[in-house]
Parts: structure tokens; C-alpha cells; sequence
């Protein structure tokens, strides 16, 4: 058994070997992962494998924005191109997807309420597409209508998402008791960022000084220590922030 273990180690330790040979990486990583087979190859994982990976996935998400930026009808021309040569429910899906996400939420919603009369009527993820869909049109009631039975039969289902969802349609319909019970569900279970910034704006919006000065010091605390590139992906999240504060 013990050769199993050194075997195992030693395999690890020659993928990493690859790994740096490939990436140009100092060799005196080699030594090291042969000499120390499992230390080494803890050692590089945590120095050089991890935060190249990190950075990979950062460079593919920013390499995704600049394609955006720079032809933002894409998404929905592919999308509508596929559902034209192929008008499948996947299809349609994906064009209601594309275009919500491009801000045409007049026609997302059509798109969304067929999928919901076909075979995915009950697939919570397009369910929660068109509470999106008509939220962003402006039709709260009809988001509530779609969010509240998905959240009571279906808990488990990006309880989050939902729940961010939720809490903004009720207060885009003046249920505001609901919203901010929403959000305080959202924050206590998951302490997200979204919904803390939300419950912050609730808060301000509706006299409740103390949850508000609450929240603001638990946000600025993660503010202070979150990454360059963090900040960057929330920019828009902290403007809005930042604006409700400056209007105090």
C-alpha cells in the first residue's frame, strides 16, 4: 500500500512537472517536486498552479466583456440564428436568454412565455428567466406571480437568485414589508454582496437607519479587503451604493 501512495505522488508531482516545463516556470521547480513528491507538489500548486489558474478564469471573463464591448449583438445573433435554422425549446431558450441579457425585454418576455406553455414549463430556471424578463419590463406582479410558487415548492433552487429576485419585484410593486424580509433571508443565509447592497438600499429608502448603518460597515469592511479585480466586476453595484448614500 505504501507504493500505491508514493506512486500517486509521484504521478502528481510529474503532472506538475509538465505544467511548469509547458508554462516556462524557474526549473528548479523540477528539484524540488522529485526530490519532495508530495510536498513539492502542495508547494507548487498553492504558489504556481492555483493563481495562474485564477488568473486564466479572469483573463476569459475580461476577454468576454471586450468581445461584448465590442459587438454587443453578438449573443443574440447566434442565438437567433440557431432558433431560426433549429426552433427548438433549447433554442428558444437561449434566444430569450440572449435577449434579456441585451436589455430587449419586450421581446425576452415572449420568448420566455412560450417556453413556459412548452416542454419546460416546469424547468425552474426558465421559470426564473421569466420573472427577469418581466421584472426588467416593468411587471412586478407578473415576476411575483412566477417567483413566489417557485420559491415555496422549489427552496433548494438558487435560493439567492430567487430570493434577490423576489425582494426586488416586491419592492417595484410597494410590498415592501416582503422585500426587506426577502433580503435579510438572502443576507443571513448566504452574507452576499448583491444583497446586502440591496437590503442597504431598501434600508435607506425606508427609515431604517440602524440596518442600514449595519449593512454599510459590513460592506465597506469587504470593500476594503476585496481585490482590485473584485472591485471592478462590482463597480456598478457600489455607484449605485454610493449614490443612495451621497442623497442622505
Amino acid at each position: 500500500m505504501p507504493f500505491v501512495g508514493l506512486g500517486l505522488h509521484f504521478l502528481i508531482a510529474l503532472f506538475f512537472a509538465i505544467h511548469a516545463v509547458r508554462n516556462g516556470r524557474q526549473l528548479y521547480w523540477l528539484l524540488i517536486l522529485f526530490s519532495f513528491p508530495l510536498l513539492g507538489s502542495l508547494a507548487y500548486f498553492f504558489v504556481e498552479y492555483l493563481p495562474a489558474s485564477r488568473l486564466e478564469r479572469r483573463g476569459r471573463i475580461a476577454g468576454r466583456a471586450l468581445q461584448k464591448s465590442l459587438d454587443p449583438g453578438r449573443d443574440v445573433r447566434e442565438a437567433r440564428h440557431a432558433y431560426d435554422l433549429t426552433p427548438t425549446a433549447h433554442n428558444q431558450m437561449r434566444l430569450a436568454t440572449a435577449l434579456l441579457d441585451a436589455g430587449e425585454s419586450e421581446e425576452a418576455v415572449r420568448h420566455f412565455e412560450a417556453c413556459l406553455s412548452g416542454p419546460f414549463a416546469g424547468d425552474a430556471e426558465v421559470i426564473l428567466g421569466a420573472a427577469r424578463a418581466h421584472a426588467a419590463h416593468g411587471q412586478p406582479a407578473a415576476a411575483i406571480a412566477l417567483l413566489a410558487p417557485l420559491q415555496a415548492k422549489r427552496p433548494d433552487f438558487r435560493a439567492d437568485g430567487v430570493g434577490l429576485e423576489l425582494g426586488r419585484a416586491y419592492a417595484a410593486s410597494g410590498r415592501q414589508e416582503d422585500a426587506g424580509a426577502q433580503y435579510e433571508a438572502v443576507v443571513e443565509r448566504f452574507g452576499d454582496l448583491e444583497a446586502r447592497v440591496e437590503l442597504t438600499l431598501w434600508a435607506l429608502a425606508n427609515g431604517q437607519d440602524a440596518l442600514a448603518q449595519r449593512e454599510l460597515k459590513e460592506i465597506e469592511h469587504a470593500r476594503k479587503h476585496m481585490p482590485k479585480h473584485a472591485r471592478d466586476l462590482n463597480q456598478a453595484l457600489f455607484k449605485r451604493l454610493d449614490a443612495a448614500v451621497a442623497a442622505r
